[in-house]
Order: C-alpha cells, then sequence, then structure tokens
C-alpha cells in the first residue's frame, strides 16, 4: 500500500488513470508474469494510478483466487509509486467478501461496482455501499452505471458516508452529474472526488471539465500511452488545439470502431495492448474477440494518432 491518503493522491493526478486488462495464458489461466509487466510498463509509462480487476480488467470473468493474486501482482508491480485500487462488486455479501480480499492483497482502495443485475430502491443502493464502504479500511469510490443510478440526496448520503470518496459517473447523465455535484457541495464540506468513467473516457472530458470533474479513466492509455498522456497533458494546460486535433483524428475514430462489436470496450482494448508487443491473451467468454479487419483498423487508427502527435498528419 502507499503511505498518502489515496483521495489525495487523486486529487491532482499526474498523468491517466490505468485500467489494466488482465493477462490470460494460452490455457485460459491467468498469467500473473505478463500481468506484472503490463502494469509495471503502464507505470513507466506515466499512469497517476492502476485500477486493478475493474471494468477493462474483466472483474466479472474472475474468479475470486484469481482476484486476489491479481490484486497482489498489481501492488507488486506498482512498487508503491502509485495507488492501486481494486474492483469490488455483485452482491452485497460477494462485494464485501472481494473488498476484503483486495485489503489483503494490499491495494490502496475500492472501485464498488454496480450490485448485480437487480435494479435497487435508493435505500437499497446506500446500504449496499455503506456495507462496502464498513468492511475495510479502504476508500471507496461508487461506480455508477446501468442499474445503479444515484439521486443527488443519495450521493450527499454516500459522500457523508464513512470511507467513501468519490463518485465515477459511467452513466453520461449531465443533468444528473451537475445536480449531484451540485447537490454534495452545498451540503457535505469537504473535496469529494468525481471520475468520468464513460468508456473512452477522453471523447466526453470536455464537457465533464465544464462541471469541474476533471479525474478520468483511460481505456486507451493501454495500448496508447503516449496519445493518452498527450490528450492528458493538453486537457490540464488548456492546450486546445492539441486537444481537436486528438478528438477528431484518433478518439472519434476509435469511438466509431469501438461501436462496431459488443464488448469492444474490452475485447478491442485488450487487442490494442496485444498489438503493442505485449501477448496477454484474448477475453474471456461471454465476451468475443473483435474481427481481424477490426483489429487492423485499429492498427492504422493508432499509427494515425502517433502521427498526429508528431504533426504528420
Amino acid at each position: 500500500m502507499t503511505p498518502v491518503p489515496l483521495a489525495a493522491r487523486l486529487r491532482d493526478p499526474s498523468g491517466p488513470l490505468f485500467f489494466p486488462v488482465t493477462a490470460y495464458g494460452p490455457d485460459g489461466t491467468v498469467d500473473l508474469d505478463v500481468y506484472r509487466a503490463h502494469v509495471r510498463r503502464g507505470v513507466a509509462d506515466g499512469a497517476a494510478a492502476v485500477f486493478a480487476c475493474c471494468g477493462t480488467g474483466e472483474f466479472h470473468a474472475l474468479l475470486p483466487e484469481e482476484f486476489e493474486v491479481c490484486v497482489r501482482a498489481a501492488v507488486e508491480a506498482a512498487e508503491g509509486r502509485v495507488p492501486v485500487v481494486a474492483g469490488a462488486g455483485y452482491g452485497t455479501a460477494l462485494a464485501v467478501r472481494y473488498a476484503r480480499l483486495a485489503e489483503g492483497a494490499g491495494a490502496d482502495g475500492l472501485l464498488a461496482m454496480p450490485p448485480y443485475l437487480v435494479h435497487a430502491p435508493q435505500e437499497g443502493l446506500l446500504r449496499h455501499y455503506r456495507e462496502i464502504a464498513a468492511a475495510t479500511a479502504l476508500p471507496v469510490i461508487v461506480y455508477q452505471r446501468d442499474n445503479a443510478v444515484l439521486t443527488p440526496a443519495t450521493a450527499v448520503a454516500l459522500a457523508r458516508t464513512d470511507g467513501v470518496i468519490g463518485l465515477k459517473d459511467g452513466l453520461g447523465d449531465l443533468d444528473l452529474m451537475q445536480r449531484i455535484v451540485s447537490a454534495v457541495r452545498t451540503e457535505v464540506p469537504g473535496d469529494f472526488l468525481y471520475f468520468n468513467g464513460l468508456p473512452t473516457a477522453e471523447q466526453t472530458q470536455l464537457a465533464y471539465r465544464a462541471l469541474g470533474i476533471t479525474l478520468y479513466s483511460s481505456a486507451v492509455f493501454c495500448f496508447a500511452p503516449g496519445i493518452a498522456v498527450a490528450f492528458h497533458r493538453a486537457l490540464a494546460d488548456g492546450d486546445r488545439d492539441t486537444v481537436r486535433r486528438l478528438l477528431d483524428g484518433f478518439y472519434r475514430p476509435f469511438v466509431e470502431l469501438r461501436a462496431q462489436g459488443r464488448g469492444y470496450a474490452v475485447s478491442l482494448v485488450k487487442a490494442g495492448v496485444r498489438l503493442r508487443g505485449l501477448d496477454v491473451g484474448e477475453v474471456r467468454p461471454p465476451l468475443h474477440e473483435p474481427s481481424e479487419d477490426h483489429v487492423k483498423r485499429l492498427a492504422r487508427l493508432i499509427d494515425r494518432g502517433h502521427a498526429l502527435l508528431e504533426g504528420d498528419a
């Protein structure tokens, strides 16, 4: 674990937030050596934090024992240079179990996924996340998306909950997010963290920054860290020319390619990591590999993105 509190380390990150894919060997089992190499490479490339075994890391596909060894491997690979946040989800009892496994493996915090399948009332969601927060000493970031959508009142209640430090939004309802930010700012003293957690968050980050939300996840960082770091720096520096050039020439075409297949927010990213020369294996079912043509298009798009950084495109 890193000695500085997680919220302080995330408040003004020096680089993108890294969500590594989980590496599998030819027999389909977790390949910890390759996974450690993937995490080490990401930290060396400028990641400000490692979010291990989350959505991009196929949390849904990991057995508890696989989850535990992967989180421990991420902590080992990060070597305390950046914090490691681990996913935790499913029903409340299982989410608590994953939280405790993550704590035992040395994680610095938790990303609390939506509860499995059910559409719960606000009271149920609040109880669910409070039980996760109470289960360990780890700070918790709540992930809003799909069947876990909070009202501003529930967000305020969570912001008042010991151990809950932030909210990651994967819904994309900017009106709701503005009301949540406003309500929490008005009613809860202190700095509550907010994250843009939409797939390929760079595409929407200008809109989120207008709400004061500067933190975002970057799946692109997994396979094109130079592009992701340049975009992150351009946003921080107010370099609108670079932001627009990368949005128009790389991120928008990537989002359009990602939309060509279900599950491409994970499987296309994993293909991109393999294109970079690290054999992280294929995705586990029910996800499916992208088509050969789409992988070739991704390779050309990555080349174009690098050319944009060099001023050649």
